[in-house]
């Protein structure tokens, strides 16, 4: 079998997509609206104008460094969960090599 057959890696590449799409709930419209109703959406819209007038910054600006900074923050946690997670694993696997 040949593994470096383009097509059967579009077919696999395929297949990932076509599995998240089921993941994906279409309801996104309804969840938006539930999510916007949120009071955690009003506490950021005052951030917003805090951190526009604090920095002199246009509220489009302001908005877009509390996203960027709140995405910023997620990816650092992710990363060190995932390092944590894997620390944890190469210690079970060196436990059981062990024994």
């Amino acid at each position: 079998m040949n593994f470096e057959n383009p097509q059967l890696i579009q077919l696999i590449n395929t297949a990932i997509i076509k599995s998240k799409e089921k993941k994906i709930n279409s309801s996104y419209e309804e969840r938006l609206s539930k999510a916007c109703k949120k009071p955690a959406i009003q506490a950021f819209a005052v951030a917003i104008e805090s951190l526009s007038e604090m920095e002199n910054i246009s509220r489009d600006q302001a908005a877009i460094s509390l996203i960027e900074t709140v995405r910023e923050l997620d990816t650092i946690w992710n990363d060190y969960v995932m390092i944590e997670g894997i620390g944890k694993l190469k210690e079970l696997l060196k436990d059981k090599n062990i024994q």
